[in-house]
């Protein structure tokens, strides 16, 4: 799998976040796997088209051609309303890090994997953490 862009900001929350979490959970696995290949850069230093924690993301289901934006959060920030994806929950955790025009297999429970497209990120200053 190619490397990822992430954050040094959302790298030390994330790790921080999954010390404390269950190492038995999949997706913890696969989040702790995400982070050790990804390469570090400054937020400000990020492309504009990375999926980051707290960006919103535009895709598309490539088999029905339906389009959703959701916005990738911590655990502790779902209780923002609808459009919102925990990067504990599979399908979150494979978002972050991905640019605009990749495909990806999004995880379904129970079902088959449905491929998306990312197709926009819009950071948002107003979601993102404080200093």
């Amino acid at each position: 799998m190619p490397a990822i862009v992430i954050a040094v900001e959302d790298y030390d929350r994330l790790s921080a976040l999954l010390d404390s979490a269950d190492s038995e959970d999949e997706t913890v696995e696969s989040l702790e796997e995400e982070l050790s290949r990804a390469n570090l850069v400054k937020r400000a230093e990020l492309p504009p088209d990375v999926v980051t924690m707290n960006s919103r993301v535009r895709f598309r289901n490539e088999t029905t051609g339906d389009e959703h934006e959701m916005v990738l959060v911590y655990p502790n920030e779902l209780q923002g309303g609808a459009g919102r994806i925990s990067v504990l929950a599979p399908a979150g955790a494979a978002l972050l890090g991905l640019t605009v025009g990749d495909v990806i297999d999004w995880p379904m429970q129970g079902r088959k994997p449905l491929q998306i497209k990312i197709l926009g990120v819009t950071h948002s200053h107003s979601l993102a953490p404080g200093p």
